[in-house]
């Protein structure tokens, strides 16, 4: 069992992440900006710190973050620009504010474009279609990974409501695109590599609670997923893992 903190609790994917420590008797805390409904989703067993993330001092966001052995964010959304630069930030300086020693294991969310798509390390985001709206991915990223934290990214394509696959029905990748990438994508131009994913997208579409299990799954301190990005699909016959 370990002492779990949330961040954007009340959101899709956040919802699935408490209902699923809370099942799995782990220790779990929410922060909210207001009391959560009971239409919330968030059970009554659950601490909740009722504050506004953004404007919280980081002093006693760390406080508050530092009490746990796991922090698990999924709050902010890509749409909101720099306010999800600025968010990540905050939350990033906070954690760093805690003695080293003391520091939790923290999970942060991004998207596929995040992750390479061939050997030379080229991303959806470093390519200008997709870069104009999800730059703040990459923003965040150069900002996590320069960190001493024992950090690591959860990239999914669409994640949607229904019932989960299990997580041996998907394709987990570390740092890559979780598809079979054919050789020649290396000498691809964008617009090639561009229409290779566009066409493999309906495979990267997971359940909420897929990605969700993923994340409680990999709370340990360490290991393989420790500063890594990590990707999730759906799995097809004769994927290499």
């Amino acid at each position: 069992m370990s002492k779990i903190v949330v961040l954007g609790a009340t959101g899709s994917l956040g919802r699935h992440v408490v209902q699923q420590a809370v099942a799995a008797r782990h220790d779990v805390a929410v922060m909210t900006r207001s009391q959560p409904s009971a239409s919330s989703g968030i059970p009554e067993k659950v601490v909740v710190h009722q504050a506004d993330l953004s404007r919280m001092p980081a002093s006693q966001l760390a406080a508050i973050l530092g009490d746990h052995e796991v922090v698990i964010n999924t709050a902010g959304n890509v749409a909101q620009g720099q306010a999800f630069v600025d968010l990540v930030d905050h939350i990033v300086s906070s954690l760093e504010l805690i003695p080293e020693t003391s520091r939790p294991v923290a999970w942060f969310l991004a998207g596929l474009g995040l992750l390479d798509i061939d050997g030379r390390g080229r991303k959806g985001v470093d390519m200008p279609m997709i870069g104009q709206t999800y730059w703040p991915h990459r923003s965040n990223f150069d900002r996590i990974r320069h960190t001493t934290l024992d950090w690591r990214v959860l990239c999914p394509g669409p994640m949607v409501d229904g019932p989960p696959r299990g997580l041996t029905q998907l394709r987990i990748s570390l740092d890559r695109l979780p598809l079979d990438i054919p050789d020649e994508i290396q000498s691809m131009p964008d617009a090639g590599a561009l229409r290779f994913l566009s066409t493999h997208m309906s495979e990267t579409v997971v359940p909420y609670q897929d990605a969700a299990a993923l994340m409680l799954a990999n709370i340990a301190p360490g290991g393989e997923m420790s500063h890594r990005r990590v990707g999730l699909a759906l799995l097809s016959e004769g994927y290499a893992r």
